[in-house]
């Protein structure tokens, strides 16, 4: 078996551009989705309100315990039923966004359970108001705890985007599949595929290691 380089040139802008255009930016959107709805989800059962509580919980667990795939198929195949129709690029970054949102939203939670309790105690001394004290005093450095971990899930939502190709999305592992197509030649395009997630994903790895170092070390 013979890897054709000229072929492999050939198609490799074509890859790019559909990392650029589709991969890159529902990654972006999607971890942007899913750290505010994270931290939304962490904030409303850090509140205890029991019904809500329990209705949040309930939704968190239930996205959690079934596969991404099939909520991607939900969204784009199974809402136009229901009246409401989503863009194949809207419906995998909604259901990028929320998936990981149900994960990040424990991990938030970890990092406001470590902000020592002394601070609370402060922040009600100085009569802060309660969004004071989440904004000035309880979230930053909860966040800057848990940005490592918050780190790999955007690392592990990045190497799921191949997903969307299923709902039409002509990100990188589509491209590669119809460059495949064309040609019936699959080595080149699914090899430059994986290399150009490993370029992105590895050094963006070893800087997250790197940062997780550094906060240890304070």
């Amino acid at each position: 078996m013979n890897f054709d380089l000229d072929y492999a040139g050939e198609i490799l802008p074509d890859l790019l551009m559909a990392f650029v255009q589709y991969t890159l930016v529902a990654t972006l959107l999607g971890i942007a989705v899913a750290a505010v709805l994270g931290l939304l989800f962490a904030v409303i059962r850090q509140l205890r309100i029991p019904i809500l509580t329990q209705l949040l919980t309930a939704f968190i667990e239930f996205v959690r315990s079934t596969p991404l795939l099939v909520q991607l198929f939900f969204l784009f195949y199974a809402l136009p039923g229901m009246g409401v129709t989503l863009s194949p690029m809207m419906a995998g970054v909604t259901g990028l966004g929320v998936h990981y949102a149900c994960y990040m939203a424990d991990v938030y939670r970890s990092g406001i359970d470590a902000v020592p309790r002394g601070q609370w105690e402060a922040s009600v001394a100085l009569q802060l108001p309660p969004l004071a004290t989440w904004q000035r005093v309880v979230l930053p450095q909860a966040i800057r705890n848990v940005l490592p971990s918050l780190g790999n899930y955007a690392i592990a939502m990045f190497k799921e985007t191949p997903f969307l190709a299923f709902i039409t999305v002509p990100e990188l592992l589509h491209q590669a599949q119809e460059s495949g197509a064309n040609t019936y030649e699959y080595v080149e395009p699914f090899a430059l595929a994986g290399l150009i997630f490993l370029a992105a994903s590895y050094p963006t790895a070893l800087l997250l290691r790197r940062l997780e170092r550094r906060l240890e070390a304070r």
